[in-house]
C-alpha cells in the first residue's frame, strides 16, 4: 500500500482523466467512462480515510521493525476513564511495564489526578483530539487545530508537558486533519496490531488478535475503557514475560520525542 497516497492517486486520475477527455474528442467515448473514475476516485479516498496504516492521507508510524531490543509498545485510547485506567496502571506498574495514553481533552479534565499519575508512573501521554467525536472526521482544518490545541493546553497545564504524540480519533486521517497536524508539529502514531477490544469480541479472542503475530517492535492497540481490556491487559502482560518481551512507550520503541 505504500505507493497508495492522496497525492500520487490525483496525479495519476489526473493523467488518466486528460487521456480519457482526448479519446474522448476523437472517439466519442460513453459517459459511463466519466462516472467510473469519480467512483473510483470517490471510493480510494474514502477507504484510504478509514485505513490509517496506509498513510494514505498522513503518514503516521505504526511499528518499529528494525528494533533490536525484544520490545512492543503497548497503547491505550480514549481515557483516562476513572474505573479502568487505574486498574491499567496497577497491573503495568506489577509487570513493571510502560505504555502510552492517547488521551481525550474531556476525558483529562474530568480526571486529573489520574493523569498526574500516568506521567508520574513513566508512561507517555498523546493527544487522542479534546471531544472524540462521532463525525471528528467532517470537521474543517480550524476546527481540527482548536481541538488539538484544547488538549495539548490541558496536558501541558496539568503535567507541565507539551506533547508532540498524536493518534487520530477512530484512525481517520483525511486532508483538514493532515494540515491541522501539520501546523501544530505533531507526530501520528497508528499501530501494526489492532485489537478490537471494543467490540464483541471474548477476551479470548482479543488476546489471541493481539499474540498470535506478536513481534519486536509492534505497537499495540487497546483501549483503558472496559473491564474486558482490564483482562486482557493482564493476560498480555503474563504472555510478553513468558516470551522474554518488554512493554515500552512508543517514544522509546520509536526512539522519538514524546515532548517538545
Amino acid at each position: 500500500m505504500q505507493m497508495l497516497r492522496f497525492k500520487t492517486i490525483n496525479l495519476i486520475f489526473g493523467i488518466v482523466l486528460i487521456l480519457i477527455v482526448l479519446l474522448d474528442y476523437f472517439f466519442n467515448l460513453s459517459s459511463w467512462i466519466y462516472g467510473l473514475m469519480g467512483v473510483l476516485w470517490i471510493t480510494l479516498t474514502t477507504v484510504g480515510a478509514f485505513h490509517i496504516r496506509w498513510n494514505y492521507h498522513l503518514k503516521a508510524i505504526h511499528q518499529n521493525k528494525g528494533i533490536k531490543d525484544n520490545w512492543v509498545a503497548i497503547t491505550f485510547d480514549d481515557g483516562p476513564h476513572p474505573e479502568f485506567t487505574p486498574k491499567i496502571l496497577k497491573l503495568l506498574q506489577m509487570h513493571d511495564a510502560k505504555a502510552t495514553f492517547f488521551c481525550v481533552g474531556k476525558q483529562l479534565e474530568q480526571n486529573g489526578e489520574l493523569t498526574e499519575e500516568i506521567v508520574t508512573q513513566g508512561h507517555t501521554l498523546g493527544n487522542h483530539t479534546y471531544s472524540h467525536a462521532n463525525d471528528f472526521g467532517f470537521f474543517g482544518t480550524e476546527k481540527v487545530i482548536t481541538e488539538l490545541k484544547q488538549t495539548k493546553e490541558i496536558i501541558k497545564a496539568m503535567t507541565g508537558l507539551e506533547t508532540r504524540l498524536y493518534r487520530p480519533a477512530f484512525g481517520v486521517t483525511n486532508p483538514n486533519i493532515k494540515k491541522a497536524v501539520h501546523h501544530l508539529s505533531l507526530q501520528t502514531i497508528g499501530w501494526s496490531i489492532r485489537s478490537l477490544d471494543t467490540t464483541n469480541l471474548s477476551t479470548k479472542k482479543v488476546l489471541h488478535r493481539i499474540t498470535r503475530k506478536l513481534n519486536k517492535g509492534d505497537i499495540i492497540l487497546l483501549h483503558d475503557t472496559s473491564e474486558k481490556t482490564v483482562e486482557v491487559l493482564e493476560q498480555l502482560l503474563l504472555f510478553l514475560q513468558k516470551n522474554n518481551m518488554r512493554s515500552v512507550t512508543v517514544n522509546q520503541l520509536l526512539d522519538l520525542e514524546a515532548y517538545a
